[in-house]
C-alpha cells in the first residue's frame, strides 16, 4: 500500500484519503476543503456530547458513528483503509487522553486504592485475557492465536469512555479511584501482550513475557514519576513570560515522559499517566487554565481518534461478525470481567457491592480498537475478522452498559452518601490576593439545602459572596436559606482554600450538624 500523504488533522487524512495517491501536493483549495470538513465534524461532534450526557451514552458511540457516516457505506463516501496511519494516530491521542485523565486524577482519592487498581490491572488483565482467550477458541472457533489477540485486545478498560462516564455518576471515592487508576494503568500490559501475541503468536515460555512486561512497567514508572517530579519542579520555579505558556508547557511534560519512556524500552502509556498525575497534584501555578486546556485537548484526541476508527471500519462487511462478536462479548462481560474482579479485589476485602458495579463498569472504547489494528499492521492472519468482532463488541457492550450504570450504582444503593451529595467545586486563583473562587454546586441530594449561610461556618478568611438561584443573582445576608439547585461563589484566601472546600463538603453531607457530627475534617470546622 502507498504511504499516504501527510496532512494536518485526522479529517484531513480521511477526506484527503479520496485523491489519488501519486504524491499530489496539498494545495491551499484542498486546505480550504479540508478546513471546513474538519471544523463542521469538530462542531457536530460537540453538539453531540449534550446528546450524549443527557441519554448516559459515552460520547465516543456518537463519534464512531460520525466517522461511519463519513465512510464507504456512509453519505461521504470516503474510501479510508490506511490501518498504519489510524495506528499512529490512536497512539498520539491516547498519548493526549491518558494524559488529561492524569492530570484531572486525585492523588488523595487513588492513594488508598493504589495496591487494588495496580492488581485489577495487572492480574485482572491476566485472567481477563485467559478467560475471554479461552471462550473466543471453544465458541467461536478462533485458532488460539487470533483468540488470544482478542482476548488481550478486549481485556483493556478504556481510559476515555471510563473517564467521561464515571465523572457524571455519583459514586464512593474508592469506586471511582479504582476504575480510573485501572484504566490508566492496564493499557500498558495490554499493549505488551497485544504486541507480543500479534509478531510471535503465544509465547512458550510464559515467564519470559511476565519478565518482559515487569521489566517494562518498571522502566515506565520509573521514567514517568522522575519526569514528572523533574516538570512540576520546573513549573513551579521557572516564572514564564505569559500565563497560556504554562498549559503549553504541561502537556509538554507530559509527552515527554511518554516519549522517554518508551525509548528507554518502557511503558511510554504507564509513563505519561504517572507523570501527568504528579503534574496534576502539584499545585503549579495558572492551574485552572492547564486543566481547561488538557480538557480541551483530550477532546479534539477522543474525536479524531473515534472518527477515523469509524471511517476505518466497513459496514457491509460486519454481517457475519455480529453473532461471534455477541458471544466474545457475552464472556467477557458475564465471566472474564466479574472473575478478574473477585480474583484482584477480594484480597482487599472490598464490599460484594462494589464488586459488582466494577464488574459492570469495565468499559471498552477505541483503546481495544486501536490495538485491533496491531495484527492488521503486523500481517496476522485473519486480522481483519478481528477487528471487525472487536468493533461489534465495543459498540455492542458500550451500548449497553454505558446507560445502566447509574441505574446500577441505585440499586447497589451506592449512588447515596457522602459522596452522593458531594459538591461540584472550581477553584480560579486570585493571585494579587492570595486567593481564590471557589464555585460551589448544589445538588438535590445536598443536605446544604435549608441551612443558613451563617451556619455553614466557614473559616476566617472565606465567605460566600454570591448566590445564583434561579438564573438570578443576589448577594447573601449571613441569614439567607440556601437551596437545592443554588450555585455559590465563595471567596478564599490561600491558607484555608482546602478547610473552606472540606467544610463545604462536611455540610453537604452532615448539614449544619456537621460539626457535631464529626464531618468536617481536620480544621474545617474552625468557625468564625
Amino acid at each position: 500500500m502507498a504511504p499516504q500523504p501527510r496532512v494536518p488533522c485526522t479529517c484531513a487524512a480521511a477526506l484527503y484519503a479520496r485523491q489519488p495517491r501519486k504524491g499530489r501536493p496539498l494545495t491551499v483549495h484542498h486546505l480550504d476543503q479540508l478546513l471546513l470538513v474538519c471544523s463542521l465534524v469538530l462542531l457536530v461532534a460537540v453538539a453531540a456530547v449534550r446528546i450524549s450526557s443527557r441519554s448516559g451514552l459515552p460520547s465516543l458511540l456518537v463519534y464512531l458513528g460520525i466517522g461511519v457516516a463519513m465512510g464507504q457505506d456512509g453519505v461521504g463516501d470516503i474510501h479510508f483503509d490506511n490501518t498504519e496511519l489510524t495506528q499512529v494516530i490512536g497512539y498520539a491521542a491516547l498519548v493526549v487522553i491518558l494524559a488529561e485523565g492524569g492530570l484531572g486524577t486525585k492523588w488523595k482519592e487513588v492513594r488508598p486504592v493504589l495496591s487494588s487498581a495496580a492488581t485489577l490491572a495487572l492480574a485482572g488483565v491476566a485472567v481477563s485475557v485467559g478467560v475471554t482467550a479461552a471462550g473466543a477458541h471453544y465458541l467461536v472457533g478462533l485458532d488460539w492465536r487470533q483468540a488470544f489477540i482478542i482476548g488481550a485486545v478486549v481485556s483493556s478498560t478504556d481510559a476515555a469512555a471510563v473517564f467521561s462516564v464515571l465523572r457524571r455518576i455519583p459514586l464512593p471515592a474508592r469506586v471511582t479511584g479504582t476504575l480510573e487508576a485501572e484504566s490508566g494503568f492496564n493499557d500498558a500490559p495490554v499493549v505488551i501482550l497485544v504486541v507480543a501475541f500479534s509478531t510471535a503468536g503465544p509465547v512458550e515460555h510464559w515467564y519470559m513475557l511476565v519478565a518482559e512486561i515487569a521489566l517494562e512497567l518498571a522502566i515506565g514508572a520509573a521514567m514517568g514519576i522522575a519526569v514528572g517530579w523533574l516538570g512540576s519542579w520546573g513549573m513551579r520555579h521557572v516564572a514564564l513570560p505569559a500565563s497560556g505558556l504554562y498549559p503549553i508547557a504541561v502537556m509538554a511534560i507530559a509527552v515527554t515522559a511518554y516519549a522517554a519512556g518508551a525509548l528507554a524500552h518502557g511503558s511510554g502509556f504507564l509513563a505519561v499517566y504517572l507523570a501527568s498525575m504528579v503534574l496534576g497534584n502539584a499545585k503549579l501555578p495558572h492551574w485552572p487554565a492547564t486543566r481547561g486546556f488538557a480538557e480541551g485537548l483530550g477532546w479534539i484526541a477522543q474525536i479524531g481518534m473515534f472518527v477515523l476508527l469509524g471511517l476505518l471500519v466497513t459496514p457491509h462487511e460486519l454481517g457475519d461478525d455480529v453473532w461471534p462478536a455477541l458471544l466474545i462479548g457475552l464472556v467477557l462481560t458475564m465471566v472474564a470481567r466479574p472473575l478478574s474482579v473477585v480474583v484482584s479485589l477480594t484480597p482487599f476485602r472490598v464490599p460484594w457491592q462494589e464488586q459488582t458495579l466494577m464488574s459492570w463498569a469495565g468499559l471498552r472504547g477505541a483503546v481495544p480498537i486501536i490495538l485491533a489494528t496491531i495484527p492488521m499492521v503486523n500481517g496476522v492472519e485473519g486480522s481483519r475478522r478481528i477487528f471487525n468482532i472487536v468493533f461489534v463488541l465495543v459498540v455492542v457492550y458500550t451500548l449497553v452498559q454505558g446507560p445502566t450504570l447509574p441505574w446500577l450504582a441505585r440499586k447497589l444503593k451506592l449512588g447515596e452518601g457522602a459522596e452522593a451529595a458531594d459538591l461540584g467545586i472550581e477553584s480560579a486563583p486570585l493571585e494579587r490576593l492570595r486567593g481564590h473562587l471557589l464555585s460551589v454546586a448544589i445538588p438535590g441530594e445536598s443536605k446544604m439545602h435549608g441551612v443558613e449561610v451563617n451556619e455553614l461556618r466557614l473559616p476566617a478568611g472565606a465567605a460566600v459572596t454570591l448566590v445564583v438561584r434561579d438564573g438570578k443573582s443576589f448577594v447573601p445576608l449571613p441569614s439567607t436559606v440556601l437551596r437545592r439547585g443554588d450555585e455559590l461563589l465563595v471567596v478564599a484566601t490561600d491558607p484555608v482554600r482546602d478547610a473552606a472546600e472540606r467544610r463545604l463538603r462536611a455540610v453537604g453531607h452532615g448539614g449544619k450538624l456537621a460539626g457535631w457530627l464529626g464531618t468536617d475534617g481536620a480544621g474545617a470546622g474552625a468557625g468564625r
